[in-house]
């Protein structure tokens, strides 16, 4: 739901038109309800009204999403239909060629459901790395010289890059990127690679305090143009929040 406030630029696919009017075929995006209460909880931080802010949430976990959230709603995010879609995940694909699934299915044999299958549990940065869609194998493989391993890493990282500064254009500035879910709260590394492509945004990483795991933090330093925070996500929470703001 919240994600119904996107612009159709943002949800419309580039097919056939009655595609969406006929069957709802557009973006819808997930993790609405963690992009929402971490956007919040940005605000309360930094002292000012949502209202006011333009903030880009990176929700970081076995499942990723990336999403824009301009004056308190979303205006893009990077799942899609399904949450196939947008940034390689721990087992997932995220983006790819539509004619890869054709071409994989004429070369094996494989139905559309075998393929499908694939890019959800045998993809992502498991599938790059040959070894774990768990970051923490994927940081002790690094550590042991696994290139496939940093490969998957690079990958990740980049992509999640590519995404903020997509959503950067999308609001025309950034008051603040956040880093929430169980590898944005938990992975230093994750956080200071992705970040390091944020240099052409004024973006400086204090390495002491992003050594914390799990807690909320700003990890960027005094002199960084952009803020960035560390803000752990309670979907559980929000849910009771909007089951009373119902009742009432």
């Amino acid at each position: 739901a919240f994600h119904q406030t996107m612009p159709e630029k943002a949800f419309l696919y580039g097919i056939p038109r009655k595609y969406y009017d006929e069957d709802g075929i557009r973006r819808y995006g997930f993790h609405g309800t963690s992009h929402q209460f971490v956007s919040l909880e940005t605000a309360k931080v930094l002292g000012k009204d949502i209202k006011d802010l333009k903030i880009i949430v990176c929700h970081l976990g076995n499942g990723a999403s990336v999403t824009a959230v301009k004056g308190g709603e979303s205006v893009d995010t990077s799942m899609g239909l399904t949450p196939l879609e947008g940034l390689i995940m721990g087992t997932r694909s995220g983006d790819l060629d539509p004619a890869i699934i054709e071409y994989i299915a004429n070369k094996e044999g494989k139905t559309l459901t075998e393929i499908i299958s694939m890019l959800n549990k045998e993809s992502g940065v498991y599938g790059i790395s040959g070894k774990s869609s768990d970051f923490r194998d994927l940081n002790k493989g690094i550590a042991e010289g696994d290139k496939r391993c940093e490969i998957a890493m690079n990958v990740f990282t980049y992509q999640a890059a590519k995404f903020i500064g997509g959503y950067v254009a999308a609001m025309n500035g950034v008051d603040a990127i956040v880093f929430t879910a169980g590898v944005g709260e938990n992975d230093p590394k994750v956080r200071k690679d992705t970040c390091s492509h944020l240099g052409y945004l004024g973006v400086e990483i204090d390495d002491e305090a992003n050594k914390l795991r799990g807690e909320e933090v700003k990890i960027s330093t005094e002199n960084s143009k952009v803020p960035v925070y560390v803000v752990p996500t309670n979907e559980e929470l929000a849910i009771a929040r909007e089951t009373v703001a119902l009742a009432k």
